[in-house]
């Protein structure tokens, strides 16, 4: 690396930072704007709450696909051109939603919307171990994550007025165009540490501070072996069962509240905004929770473990949401609950840099993330049906009070699993 006849930035591992954060904050833009155009497009296509769980499963299985994908692809290419391929793609597919006619069209779209975003995690937890030394990973992990909360805290805003001013095609468009403006940034101010001019030396030494990760690059690893390792089934089974709870929440909450509250999403809606601007907090603090531990001195599988106990537990009282007739108890409760979710996603991603190489970060977040969509495909065939059947009988209120009681016991399950599979989250030798 030559610095000599370049000027340094300080602190550049936190530009990186904010260029991640703007690639999730879009890539989640992106895929809420189905969700919140829900009730204008079951009206206009005759979605019935199959139609629409049908959808989401396209979505969610080549969403599984692509994880695999670009999990390889990554460490293959590297962080800088993989994520331009993700993000080139996925705008792509965003805007292509407002030119289909029919429901099958939709599911074609969500299907390559879903292949193409799955790059954003693996590559973004790469580089994030590619600029971050262990004892910040998980913070700057919740920062970039938190990304999707200001997503999900916009697309509220901004839809609904899109929606009322142009129409819903144009929500489409206009939010898939962001993506291309992304790119520009990318490309000027992203590359790796050892080839980043704007790099001080001193902090490319701090960043390379983790001894045990001194001698780490080289090819990638085979799926095959990395299956054979029990952090990778800990990582899987954490991802598997924890995932589709907050699809579900992403995609279904809209409707719960227009169904059971009649709030019309027609305007811009201050439930959700609510919801997801908590989401920030939990994804920001639970990442510096356990970064905290860690500098105060605990082992870095203790300080991850304790955290990721502590949100699980976190997330249960959303199944009390059945004794509370007020909205503004209810926008408690799930606030909770996804603040929980994302201090819990901030730690469990950081977990695959803490028990493996750099050369298969990538490879890990790919085949677990792969699980995770599996299990977020899975679980709209129960929602879909269930919400149908309750629907039909008149009690649609009693279909989400099941799966909600679903939601609170799933982290808890997810970590008991985790750690029955690698209690002290030990580093991988290969």
């Amino acid at each position: 690396m030559n610095n000599a006849t370049n000027k340094t930035w300080s602190n550049y591992r936190w530009v990186v930072c904010a260029l991640l954060f703007a690639a999730t904050t879009i890539n989640y833009v992106d895929r809420q704007v189905l969700s919140l155009l829900k009730p204008v497009l079951e009206k206009e296509f005759n979605w019935s709450e199959i139609d629409y769980s049908n959808i989401v499963m396209a979505f969610s299985a080549a969403y599984a696909l692509g994880y695999l994908v670009f999990g390889r692809v990554v460490d293959w290419v590297g962080t800088k051109m993989g994520y331009a391929i993700s993000v080139f793609f996925w705008s792509i597919a965003a805007i292509g939603h407002a030119f289909v006619r029919s429901t099958v069209g939709f599911g074609f779209m969500r299907a390559f919307l879903g292949i193409s975003e799955a790059g954003n995690f693996p590559t973004a937890i790469k580089a994030t171990a590619e600029w971050f030394p262990k004892r910040e990973r998980a913070l700057a992990a919740g920062i970039f994550n938190s990304g999707t909360n200001i997503g999900a805290v916009v697309a509220p805003l901004l839809i609904p007025w899109i929606l009322s001013a142009y129409g819903w095609q144009e929500a489409f468009i206009w939010t898939g165009l962001v993506g291309f403006v992304w790119l520009i940034f990318w490309f000027v101010f992203y590359e790796i540490p050892s080839r980043q001019k704007r790099l001080s030396p001193e902090e490319y030494k701090y960043i390379h501070s983790d001894e045990d990760e001194q001698q780490e690059e080289g090819k990638p690893i085979k799926w095959i072996k990395l299956l054979g390792f029990r952090q990778t089934w800990a990582f899987i089974m954490g991802k598997f069962f924890s995932d589709p709870v907050w699809w579900f929440l992403l995609f279904w909450l809209p409707s719960y509240f227009t169904e059971v509250y009649g709030v019309d999403f027609r305007k811009p809606n201050l439930q959700l905004a609510i919801i997801y601007t908590a989401c920030t907090i939990g994804s920001i603090g639970g990442g510096y929770l356990s970064s905290w531990l860690i500098k105060k001195g605990w082992p870095v599988f203790k300080a991850r473990k304790t955290s990721m106990l502590l949100f699980a537990i976190s997330v249960m009282p959303i199944m009390t949401a059945r004794f509370i007739d007020n909205i503004w108890g209810v926008v408690a409760l799930m606030s909770l609950a996804v603040a929980a979710h994302q201090a819990w996603s901030a730690n469990i991603f950081t977990t695959t840099s803490d028990m493996f190489p750099k050369k298969a970060v990538s490879s890990v977040v790919g085949i677990g993330g792969m699980a995770g969509s599996m299990g977020s495909f899975l679980f709209p065939l129960l929602v879909g049906h269930l919400l149908n059947h309750y629907k039909l009988l008149g009690n649609i209120t009693t279909g989400y009070n099941i799966l909600f009681l679903i939601c609170g016991f799933a982290y808890l399950f997810a970590w008991l699993l985790m750690h029955w599979l690698a209690p002290r989250m030990e580093r991988v030798k290969v």
